[in-house]
């Protein structure tokens, strides 16, 4: 058997190993990068559809058992590297021919609550950074004009931002490995906002096409709660990949992750998942489990509602005042229950992303290659 031969019988092994969340094959998917062949050694490289793929281990096991039970006897080397793929849902509204919005942005995924109070910019934060950590280029948008507080959660309240060289676009900040923008870095400290819904839009559309994002994996936008004139504007202008929708577990709540998951349906976004957050207290003197507002109702709506369902977080001291430090709780305590919860659902996020981007390909048509 010639080394050409030896290479076909390794890639026909590759091709019986799917990718679980995409559920095809890793060669059609075009995810074998370098292949280094020889009767005592295959090297394989993998390249995930993320660098925060929730399943590199599970690909990594298969991999090396396809290819072990093909070249008996060989050691099975296996590494990954990692290219996002985009997916642009059609735009509800068109504008004429207008340029395209972030064209350098993989994916846009709006972050999104029917009601305020819900803890939706923590999560944001929380999972942006996380996404960052993995290795992807992240980006966050603060879209809640009235009531901005992420500069504040990235250590970041106060942010000169000034014209570039042409006098029209600015760069935004940069905290904790992720680019971000805020309504907060263009007001005085303890000037409220008083605008009409039509201003908000217009000035949160302003931050997508005049700040220069750069190339992006992910760009998230943290949505003010509702769904009013801010939200139809975003999803009808930019191309956006999907949506998570942030809940507490009581009923009025719930009630509105139905009239998010309606609104977005409208206008085309699907919705990625459902967080339910403040779903539990455990008490430092007695130990004991409260559920203050009831727990596990988001879980259920999802299920109810056909919706990918990405954990539960508990109510804990730790995430607020990790907050006010400004600094993340994934990064002020990576290994506590909180932070590996945050994480496991930025890697869930990213699964669902690619999941999409394999169904709903980007402009450049169904990536194939790595």
């Amino acid at each position: 058997m010639d080394e050409r031969t030896l290479e076909d019988v390794v890639m026909e092994a590759l091709s019986r190993v799917k990718d679980p969340e995409l559920g095809r094959d890793l060669v059609t998917l075009g995810m074998i990068g370098k292949l280094a062949v020889s009767p005592a050694k295959v090297e394989v490289e993998v390249i995930l559809t993320t660098p925060a793929c929730p399943l590199k281990d599970h690909i990594g096991n298969d991999v090396r058992a396809a290819v072990g039970e093909a070249v008996p006897g060989a050691e099975v080397l296996v590494t990954f590297g990692a290219k996002v793929r985009d997916a642009r849902h059609p735009v509800g509204d068109p504008v004429g021919d207008a340029p395209p919005v972030l064209p350098k942005v993989k994916n846009v995924v709006l972050v999104a609550s029917g009601k305020g109070g819900v803890g939706k910019s923590t999560v944001a934060t929380n999972m942006a950074v996380a996404l960052a950590a993995d290795g992807a280029k992240v980006g966050l948008m603060d879209a809640d004009i009235l009531g901005p507080s992420i500069p504040i959660m990235l250590g970041m309240p106060q942010f000169p931002v000034k014209p570039n060289d042409d006098g029209k676009t600015f760069d935004p900040a940069e905290a904790h490995g992720i680019s971000f923008l805020s309504m907060g870095f263009f007001v005085p400290d303890g000037e409220a906002v008083i605008w009409r819904g039509g201003m908000q839009a217009g000035a949160i559309m302003q931050f997508a096409r005049d700040c220069r994002w750069g190339e992006l994996d992910y760009l998230l936008i943290d949505l003010p709660p509702g769904t009013g004139d801010v939200q139809l504007t975003i999803a009808q202008q930019l191309k956006v990949t999907g949506a998570v929708v942030v809940s507490t577990p009581q009923d009025v709540a719930l009630a509105d992750v139905v009239r998010a998951r309606a609104m977005f349906a409208k206008v085309n976004i699907p919705i990625l998942g459902v967080v339910e957050n403040m779903s539990y207290f455990i008490c430092d003197e007695c130990s004991k489990r409260h559920e203050l507002f009831g727990s596990g109702g988001a879980r259920d709506k999802a299920a109810e509602q056909g919706l990918h369902f990405f954990g539960s977080l508990p109510l804990v001291g730790s995430i607020r005042d990790s907050g006010d430090r400004g600094l993340p709780q994934v990064l002020a305590d990576p290994e506590s229950e909180t932070a590996q919860i945050f994480i496991a659902m930025a890697r869930q996020l990213a699964g669902r992303v690619s999941m999409e981007a394999h169904d709903h390909p980007g402009q450049g048509g169904e990536d194939t290659g790595p």
